[in-house]
């Protein structure tokens, strides 16, 4: 998310005069009965007066009504603009899910600059971030279920039935009224902060662990698929349901990058140039997940992702974005240190034979040196160990067992005339010889060769 936060306004409501909400498609007139289910709680704004033939109400409910609205029975006339009756069903509300994107759009209550409408957000960001402002439009009622992977959904303010609350205080005086229940439902908690983003380099929407909900609902309509990309090998924008071709750019960033700032100069700089004319660009911080030798988790670290996409066809798909995405990693060479950018990797895929990656050269020179210094490490432990295991080295602080050395080691060859070998303890003098005693050098001759057996000398062998 930017670091000023934005306003996400939500689309669907429960209004009376809505016709979307009625099975018929169309608002009930003065011959028909209107049918709530007795089961369903229900909250539903009615801005002007209406007579109907009759009404079943639910158990659990609320009207709200405008000044000068109302109901009335029908006396039985005929009413030209009325079909000739029947019941009029007001449709289940129950399946507006917050994290669903389609039922949310982002709005700039200031009025927006004509190249802004070239800006979108990854799928994740199209749900109100923990910075942003949540409207509800005013004499608009709503029921929104609010289930969560979260413990509590985190907001700057809410804005609903003309009224705003941006403190925690008044937004915990309105969850206590009668209304918030049959607006709000599902195992969800939604929090007024108050505050928003205190980094000027942005914060993280904080969407991450509703993002299977956000998929989910996004591609209902789609049977749980994909549409298919029209290039080979097409991206996966972090925070976004489907692959995308064009071009992805992650930036690594110093406590000098201000991210609102930059957004402006891609936005003045690259989009206001007619050649980038048909691309559409996302940027917003995000945390990526580091991983030790590619397996073992290791927390996250954050970035600034610039997802770029065009409306390219054919083998034009995603070259104009990729052409976009190098003149961004361009202007970071020149302009990179002092914009508070360290480093900038691309990710680029369009329908043309062209398609890949293409990483920051400070980036590709540590990745090899890294691997390089790993190797050489790894050859000269292995090389030490082989010349110690060649009885070229000797390591004084180093005690090998004896009956390992004698497992692993050869035997010494035998004289060629005979079938013993000299002890070359026996001629050593016994530590505790007293005087006068004989030791055994004195008492065998000097000529004499002695012979014991073997237990490991095959008799075989002397054939």
């Amino acid at each position: 998310a930017t670091a000023t936060g934005e306003y996400k306004q939500w689309i669907p409501n429960t209004n009376f005069e809505t016709s979307s909400n009625w099975d018929k498609g169309r608002v009930p007139c003065a011959s028909n009965v209107v049918h709530f289910e007795k089961n369903k709680v229900v909250s539903v704004f009615v801005r002007s007066p209406h007579v109907l033939a009759g009404m079943y109400l639910p158990l659990n409910g609320e009207f709200i009504l405008a000044s000068g609205a109302g109901f009335a029975a029908s006396d039985g006339s005929w009413d030209p603009g009325c079909d000739s009756g029947g019941t009029v069903r007001f449709s289940d509300t129950e399946q507006h899910a917050w994290f669903d994107p389609a039922l949310w759009q982002a709005v700039s209550p200031g009025g927006e600059h004509e190249l802004s409408r070239r800006l979108f957000s990854v799928d994740e960001e199209r749900i109100p971030c923990q910075y942003d402002d949540v409207i509800f439009p005013p004499e608009t009622s709503f029921r929104v279920d609010i289930d969560s992977s979260q413990q509590v959904i985190r907001l700057r303010s809410i804005s609903l039935m003309g009224q705003e609350f941006s403190s925690p205080e008044a937004w915990t005086g309105y969850l206590r009224g009668p209304s918030a229940s049959l607006q709000f439902h599902g195992n969800g908690t939604l929090q007024v902060t108050g505050s928003g983003c205190p980094d000027k380099s942005g914060c993280a929407c904080g969407n991450t662990l509703d993002g299977h909900r956000i998929c989910t609902a996004l591609l209902k309509a789609s049977g749980g698929q994909c549409p298919a990309p029209s290039c080979q090998s097409p991206l996966q924008p972090l925070g976004h349901c489907c692959r995308i071709c064009g071009a992805i750019v992650n930036l690594d960033f110093t406590p000098d990058f201000e991210l609102q700032k930059y957004r402006d100069r891609l936005v003045q700089t690259f989009l206001s140039q007619p050649r980038y004319g048909s691309v559409q660009m996302a940027i917003s911080k995000v945390h990526q997940a580091q991983t030790l030798l590619g397996v073992i988790p290791r927390g996250s670290s954050p970035l600034i992702q610039i997802v770029l996409t065009d409306h390219g066809e054919g083998v034009q798909t995603g070259t104009t974005a990729a052409q976009l995405a190098a003149g961004i990693m361009e202007d970071i060479a020149h302009h990179g240190e002092t914009l508070g950018i360290s480093r900038g990797k691309v990710e680029v895929a369009t329908g043309s034979t062209f398609s890949g990656q293409v990483g920051s050269r400070t980036l590709r020179m540590t990745t090899v040196g890294m691997v390089m210094g790993l190797l050489f490490g790894l050859l000269f432990l292995g090389g030490i160990f082989f010349v110690y295991r060649r009885g070229k080295l000797r390591l004084p602080t180093l005690r090998i067992p004896h009956l390992w050395d004698r497992a692993k080691d050869p035997l010494s060859p035998e004289p060629a005339g005979d079938k013993g070998f000299n002890n070359p303890m026996f001629n050593v003098e016994p530590p505790n010889t007293f005087p006068g005693e004989e030791t055994p050098q004195e008492m065998v001759p000097k000529d004499l060769r002695v012979f014991y057996l073997n237990p490991l000398y095959d008799e075989s062998q002397t054939d």
